[in-house]
């Protein structure tokens, strides 16, 4: 089994800075990628930020330049560091690891962008 367990979320005022981090336990063996996924009510999900082992970053257009993942691969974590937040940023947010042969996903944590 493998367990990521996210950490980060919470209440920021539009303009603000949130981190997000997920570590990634268990039978981990090798992750091909991590990622952050998005889900706000009434809103078609997003992937918002994907980093390969290889250290390929891919953005979805509307966190372009506001956004930056990162990545501590001995300690199997991902960061997701959010600056300029927007209201339409409020969601709750997924890690996600891609172990093959599935794709893992942790529970999630909620970020609200005040305006």
């Amino acid at each position: 089994q493998v367990q990521l367990v996210e950490s980060g979320g919470g209440l920021v005022q539009a303009g603000g800075s949130l981190r997000l981090s997920c570590a990634a336990s268990g039978s981990i063996g090798s992750i091909n990628a991590m990622g952050w996924y998005r889900q706000a009510p009434g809103k078609q999900g997003e992937l918002v930020a994907r980093i390969t082992r290889g250290g390929t970053t891919n953005y979805a257009d509307s966190v372009k330049g506001r956004f930056t993942i990162s990545r501590d691969s001995p300690k199997n974590t991902v960061y997701l560091q959010m600056n300029s937040l927007k209201p339409e940023d409020t969601a709750k947010y997924y890690c996600t690891a891609d172990i093959s042969p599935r794709v893992y996903w942790g529970q999630g944590t909620q970020v609200t962008v005040s305006s």
